[in-house]
């Protein structure tokens, strides 16, 4: 599976956890939620997602990003919907135009020749929206439950 796969993703994430195995590397762990039995729409307003359940049964999603220019965590209950922003996917996104890729390039020095071009990545999971920005798309592998993670 790869990143451009996820962007078909239709379910729910949880963020399992964020760490950085080395300078400048990031592993973000992902936990798939358990399909809620009624189907939810997009103008539902949820006080608690008591009804996203983590699906133990799914083996955890592990993104890799062996290099990131930077890499943002936001508490979701303060993402806002920006119209500006032009990106696919819903649980994970690839943006095209972001407020954060405006910050990069207006915040950093970072450009199409140092250190080449780069790409606005999404994980939209419930209660945190990760933001990462990369020279490659992350690798994408899977953690069994029962295996201690590395």
């Amino acid at each position: 599976m790869n990143y451009a796969e996820l962007l078909q993703y239709p379910g729910y994430l949880y963020l399992n956890s964020l760490f950085e195995p080395e300078d400048n590397a990031l592993i973000v762990d992902i936990d798939r939620c358990k399909t809620p039995e009624t189907p939810i729409s997009e103008n539902d307003n949820f006080s608690s997602h008591e009804a996203f359940d983590v699906d133990e049964t799914l083996p955890i999603l592990r993104l890799e990003f062996d290099f990131y220019i930077a890499y943002s965590v936001l508490n979701e209950s303060f993402t806002a919907l920006d119209k500006y922003e032009d990106y696919e996917g819903r649980g994970f996104s690839l943006y095209s135009k972001s407020r954060y890729l405006d910050f990069i390039e207006i915040g950093t020095t970072a450009d199409e020749e140092h250190p080449g071009p780069y790409n606005h990545y999404g994980i939209n999971a419930l209660n945190h929206t990760i933001d990462v920005v990369s020279t490659e798309p992350p690798r994408v592998s899977f953690i069994q439950r029962d295996v201690q993670q590395k």
